[in-house]
């Protein structure tokens, strides 16, 4: 009602405005004579560049968080494979043994130091330690998460604040030191974190987890806001959202709960459960070149259950 009041009371006053007049230009234009702010120069957008090198990660070095094992570990070799090289930072005293095979097999460097992302100064030192030993580095993965399998009425107060410090602050403070470094260097980047599909909605049981999923939302919901912020120095950012992936996590719960190994295999609409190689070739596409417009996103890897559940999982169920 608003509107059509205005416009009768310019009426009454006379009030006309004449639309601009545009002529059409049939001269060919590229879009790239338009000059931008950014510092950077934009990278794998040339129409000559082969796809293979716009994938290939050779003389890039990548900071990993959990990449000592697991889905974090399975990353590092897959970034390797495409010949870059690895910087991890995680709890464990040492990686799995196959972290020092990355060199020997695809003639890459492997850096490793132990730190404990919750703390700041030992994250500091240890991302102060990659440098030295890197000289530089050009993405980031945030891998390190840990999981709470408890009744929302039995957390505590220190079990709450460990899960959110590992999982939110750990990721917040490992994509700002990495940030702030391609920012210094002034050739740009890209950063990938490690949500899940528990920040999708999915239809699935959820008791127990409630904070887990309120720490893999938060996750989630800083893509945005980095990317946002950060485009303009060539930064980006995306993340991605695992499914039940096959992981020490994981294998933990079906330990716990028997019939949960059941739904993780059926209940995906191409039921079977995740593995975590089928998590690294979108790693390693949003580390690379190729997708070099690509942030902002949050891609699930979840065999379907972001969509829904597999019509035989519901007749059962």
């Amino acid at each position: 009602m608003l509107l059509p009041r205005m416009l009768r009371r310019r009426a009454r006053a006379g009030f006309t405005r004449t639309a601009p007049r545009y002529e059409l230009n049939t001269q060919p234009q590229s879009l790239y004579r338009r000059s931008f702010s950014s510092t950077v120069s934009v990278k794998g957008c040339t129409a000559d560049t082969k796809i293979t090198d716009r994938l290939s990660m050779a003389g890039k070095t990548v900071l990993v968080t959990g990449g000592g094992r697991g889905i974090g570990f399975a990353i590092c070799k897959a970034i390797a494979q495409l010949g870059g090289n690895v910087a991890v930072l995680d709890a464990l005293p040492e990686p799995v043994p196959e972290f020092e095979t990355l060199k020997t097999d695809y003639g890459t460097q492997a850096f490793y130091e132990r730190v404990d992302v919750t703390d700041e100064s030992s994250l500091q030192t240890g991302f102060n330690n990659i440098i030295k030993e890197s000289s530089s580095i050009q993405g980031c993965v945030t891998a390190a998460g840990i999981a709470l399998d408890k009744p929302f009425f039995d957390h505590t107060w220190a079990e709450c604040q460990r899960v959110l410090a590992v999982n939110v602050l750990g990721t917040f403070w490992a994509a700002k030191l990495a940030a702030e470094h391609m920012t210094a260097q002034k050739q740009g980047g890209s950063i990938v974190l490690i949500a899940s599909v528990a920040a999708q909605g999915i239809k699935l049981p959820m008791q127990n987890l409630s904070i887990y999923n309120m720490s893999k939302a938060a996750v989630k919901g800083l893509v945005g806001p980095l990317a946002a912020e950060l485009g303009e120095v060539g930064v980006r950012v995306n993340s991605i959202s695992p499914g039940v992936i096959d992981s020490p996590m994981t294998q933990g719960l079906g330990v716990q709960y028997p019939k949960l190994v059941d739904m993780f295999h059926h209940a995906p609409p191409l039921r079977r459960i995740g593995r975590p190689e089928d998590l690294t070739p979108l790693v390693a596409y949003l580390l690379s070149d190729a997708s070099a417009f690509t942030t902002g996103a949050d891609f699930p890897v979840t065999g379907g259950l972001h969509a829904g559940l597999s019509p035989a999982w519901v007749e059962r169920s």
